[in-house]
C-alpha cells in the first residue's frame, strides 16, 4: 500500500534559501530510490519559514529504506543546522488503513 510522508520543518530566519537548496538535493536523490513516486514542497502562506515536504512511496518499506540511508542522513544533518526545532514526521496510508 502506498504511503505519504509529511515532514514539517521551521527554518531559522535567513536560512530559507539554504534549506530550499537542500530540499532540491534530497528530492533529486529520492527520485533515484526504489519505490519513490512523487514529492512536493509546500511553503506556509503566512510564515515562509514553515515548510512541509510531502513525498509518496509505493510501500512503507521503500520509505524506511530511504529514511535510513547514509545518503539521506548526510543531508538531514545539514538541514538540522538550519532548523528552529526538530522536524516533525507524519506517515499516512493512501486509501484504507492497514491497521484495524
Amino acid at each position: 500500500m502506498a504511503v505519504k510522508v509529511i515532514i514539517k520543518r521551521h527554518i531559522k530566519d535567513g536560512k530559507t534559501d539554504d534549506a530550499m537548496s537542500l530540499f532540491k538535493k534530497l528530492r533529486s536523490n529520492a527520485l533515484k530510490q526504489p519505490g519513490y513516486i512523487s514529492g512536493e514542497t509546500l511553503v506556509n502562506h503566512y510564515d515562509s519559514r514553515t515548510i512541509a515536504v510531502i513525498s509518496t512511496w509505493q510501500t512503507i518499506k521503500d520509505w524506511i529504506r530511504w529514511e535510513e540511508s547514509d545518503e539521506r542522513a548526510a543531508s538531514e544533518v545539514e538541514l538540522e543546522n538550519l532548523l528552529e526545532e526538530p522536524a516533525k514526521f507524519e506517515i499516512y496510508d493512501l486509501g484504507e488503513s492497514s491497521n484495524p
